[in-house]
């Protein structure tokens, strides 16, 4: 059996299980080093071959087929990845930390999670985190890229200095800084106290620390929630955010996943030409937390729609309403609007416990629903023949139902579709009208 331990992760571990030795055959370049004999300074795909010539030509070989496995490519240039071994710097996350208990860094991420510190949105999620952290190996923090946060470790001779500042000059020497930089999910980690003034007692690290939620995809829960998690509890040891809001990826209309070189739908595109409100309905309606969602062009055009929708429901009540001014302490409504007000209200109590659970999927369907087919189709259609031949009490009353139930509507749609909610809230006859994105929720 052959293997290259210095050039295979799989490898890797069975000369580490086996105590076997090591030896590196392939520069930083991809060239044969002068263990590889007559080949070396070749690149491997110029070797290979000649490697065979040769083979066959010391009648060694045997025979020669195709087949197919696994290769490791770059995702952006398609190169092929060849590993190295190579002195990196690594967090040990099953050391016990004095400071904190005793306790390790995957305790810390697990207590988090299961003493329910940290609410993770879909529950199911919840396993899926500590199955990833009870597999978890030591995490290798540095890389060798161009950008990011430098390593903060600096040498002189055989003295190395560790601190976030450089050293200062003693006139001993220079300081040489570590070429790599922080793995990106190491720098992240940080931003939910670095962004509010950390390492310096801010008030606004006081005030907003921890965050109430955070809200992001499934796919970095490992990468970026859980690392959040680790560097808050380490060095704050307290929580970074109160609730994880796991959203799903956006997938093409044939389930494939989006991306840059595969094709995608251009969200700015689209809200150009269907404007963003309907670009943010579509990607809210019908998609539960932790769900992918299939984006089409015809999806986000139904809600312009809608939206064209609010516009012809906004213009019939403010002509029935003949400049009359919404009145909120108003009870005098008819029997029938009196029903409708309760069951308004009622739905407006439903969702307002739906959106405290999390449900915005589902409350974005219930007003699309009762905005369109309930208050247009049903509503506002029998309320023509109020107009035409109602009392005066009756017309007066519908006014003031109409006006209330769309206020609330648009309050209500207001985190959903701001823009078009906001135009039309302009033209409501509200006193003391002021913007809706700092108006009560309709309660």
């Amino acid at each position: 059996m052959t293997i290259t331990p210095w050039h295979s992760a799989v490898d890797f571990e069975i000369a580490e299980r086996h105590k076997l030795d090591k030896e590196q055959i392939i520069d930083k370049y991809g060239k044969l080093l002068p263990v590889a004999g007559e080949f070396a300074g070749m690149k491997i795909a110029e070797a290979r071959p000649k490697i065979i010539e040769k083979l066959a030509q010391k009648g060694l070989l045997v025979k020669t087929e195709d087949y197919t496995h696994n290769v490791a490519t770059a995702e952006r240039t398609g190169g092929i990845i060849e590993p190295q071994i190579m002195n990196q710097w690594f967090i040990d996350v099953n050391k016990k930390i004095p400071a904190r208990g005793n306790k390790s860094l995957k305790d810390l991420m697990r207590e988090a999670v299961s003493e329910k510190g940290v609410t993770i949105i879909p529950d199911h999620f919840e396993k899926i985190y500590m199955h990833w952290i009870d597999n978890l190996h030591d995490w290798c923090i540095s890389r060798q890229i161009w950008y990011g946060h430098r390593v903060p470790v600096w040498y002189r001779g055989t003295e190395t200095f560790v601190n976030i500042e450089a050293p200062k000059d003693d006139g001993k020497g220079s300081w040489t800084q570590d070429e790599d930089t922080l793995d990106t999910w190491f720098s992240s980690g940080l931003w939910t106290f670095s962004t509010l003034g950390w390492p310096e007692q801010t008030s606004d690290l006081k005030t907003y620390h921890p965050t109430s939620v955070l809200e992001t995809g499934y796919d970095i829960l490992f990468f970026w929630v859980a690392r959040m998690i680790l560097m808050s509890e380490y060095i704050l040891g307290e929580i970074p955010f109160k609730t994880v809001y796991l959203h799903g990826l956006v997938r093409n209309s044939d389930g494939s996943k989006m991306s840059k070189s595969k094709g995608a739908i251009d969200p700015l595109q689209m809200c150009d030409k269907y404007g963003t409100d309907a670009v943010r309905m579509s990607l809210i309606v019908g998609t539960g937390p932790g769900n992918d969602t299939k984006m089409s062009e015809d999806k986000i055009r139904a809600y312009k729609n809608f939206a064209n929708k609010l516009w012809n429901i906004t213009r019939f009540v403010l002509t029935s309403a003949e400049g009359e001014m919404l009145d909120p302490a108003f009870t005098a409504f008819s029997e029938d609007d009196k029903k409708i007000n309760d069951e308004f209200t009622a739905l407006l109590n439903e969702i307002t416990k739906e959106m405290q659970e999390f449900k915005f999927y589902i409350v974005a369907e219930k007003l699309y629903a009762y905005a369109w087919h309930e208050f247009a189709d049903i509503i506002l259609e029998g309320s023509k023949e109020i107009f035409a031949k109602g009392s005066e009490a009756d017309k007066k009353s519908r006014k003031q139902l109409l006006l209330r139930v769309l206020s609330g509507i648009l309050k209500a749609l207001h985190p959903f579709a701001p823009f078009v909610t906001e135009e039309i809230w302009s033209d409501m006859p509200v006193q003391n009208r002021r913007p809706l994105i700092v108006e009560t929720w309709p309660i």
